[in-house]
């Protein structure tokens, strides 16, 4: 048995949950998937994956294999790429985590990292704040962009970056024909009378939005409610003059409505939320090359402000989320 190939299968399985689209990951067949799988709870002696007709989820030793698995496979990649490439030319594979709202932010990093650094080839996967912490701990990707305050309560395992702020807006319909027209801010409680689509209760955002909501003492039933960020502003793209569906978004994302002269970003007050976010690398393993290269990125102020304004902008270097070291 090829131990790293193993483990390599075994974090394809926990992440598609389900043997054949792993195995169609790993460019194997199912077969010889499952015969991996197999092989590493006769080298371990536990059962590692609970099954039943279908891939049910790992078992507690299971666990306890992927998050060595997952350390594994960083330190060959961090090895790898310290044998195949050098720091002023790094290159191969950058895995970056982030809660959706933060898409943009994400893949604007990856496109200025690879054209920097042509070698280097990120991947950005949007996740939940649990998944991330998950991964975080286990080392299962590179970087993250995620709540700092959820991390911190959390004790996550985490060295924090650079940080940018999100304040919140009402997505809506353009009230006046002139584009130059000046908006007036709009209070959370008169948010709340409008017909909203708003993202769906389990999501991390939602939380942030609905309390807003209740310290202005307002009770909010969207009319909408979806997982998906674009759902926010494709809901609000198809009403008609200046009714239809609003929604409430970070100012980041809904910058990207912009583009679409019949909308327009209504500053929300009273309360004035503002959520901060960071830029996660986790720690426990040596930093790869291409990690190496996306942390200098993160240390230079001005390109945070071209991405997400002067004012959101706090990029910096500071102490780990809870204790560790990146050594």
């Amino acid at each position: 048995m090829n131990l790293l190939d193993a483990m390599r299968y075994l974090a394809a399985l926990a992440q598609h949950r389900h043997f054949g689209r792993a195995a169609e990951a790993c460019h194997i067949t199912q077969p010889a998937l499952s015969n991996a799988v197999r092989a590493l709870e006769q080298e371990f002696g536990v059962t590692v994956v609970r099954r039943g007709r279908q891939y049910e989820g790992l078992t507690p030793e299971g666990e306890r294999v992927l998050a060595s698995a997952h350390r594994m496979l960083h330190e060959r990649e961090a090895l790898r790429q310290e044998l195949s490439a050098s720091v002023a030319d790094p290159g191969g594979p950058l895995l970056i985590a982030c809660v959706p709202t933060a898409v943009p932010v994400a893949a604007r990093l990856a496109a200025r990292l690879r054209e920097r650094h042509p070698g280097i080839r990120p991947s950005v996967r949007s996740l939940s704040s649990a998944e991330i912490e998950t991964g975080l701990e286990q080392l299962s990707f590179d970087l993250a962009l995620g709540y700092v305050d959820r991390a911190r309560d959390r004790a996550v395992k985490a060295q924090v970056l650079a940080t940018y702020c999100e304040r919140y807006v009402l997505l809506r319909r353009r009230s006046s024909d002139d584009p130059d027209a000046p908006v007036e801010p709009m209070r959370w409680a008169d948010a709340a009378r409008l017909d909203l689509c708003m993202l769906t209760r389990e999501m991390r955002n939602r939380h942030i939005v609905d309390e807003a909501f209740a310290q202005a003492g307002a009770v909010v039933r969207p009319v909408i409610e979806t997982n998906s960020v674009l759902t926010l502003m494709l809901t609000v793209l198809e009403g008609e003059g200046g009714g239809g569906v609003c929604s409430v978004m970070p100012g980041v994302l809904a910058e990207l409505a912009r583009q679409y002269p019949a909308l327009e970003l209504v500053p929300l007050v009273e309360p004035d939320l503002t959520v901060t976010m960071g830029l996660l690398l986790p720690q426990g393993g040596r930093l790869s090359l291409a990690q190496q290269a996306a942390t200098t990125l993160a240390a230079e102020v001005r390109w945070w402000r071209e991405v997400v304004g002067p004012v959101d902008a706090a990029a910096h270097h500071s102490a780990a989320v809870s204790g560790g070291s990146n050594s």
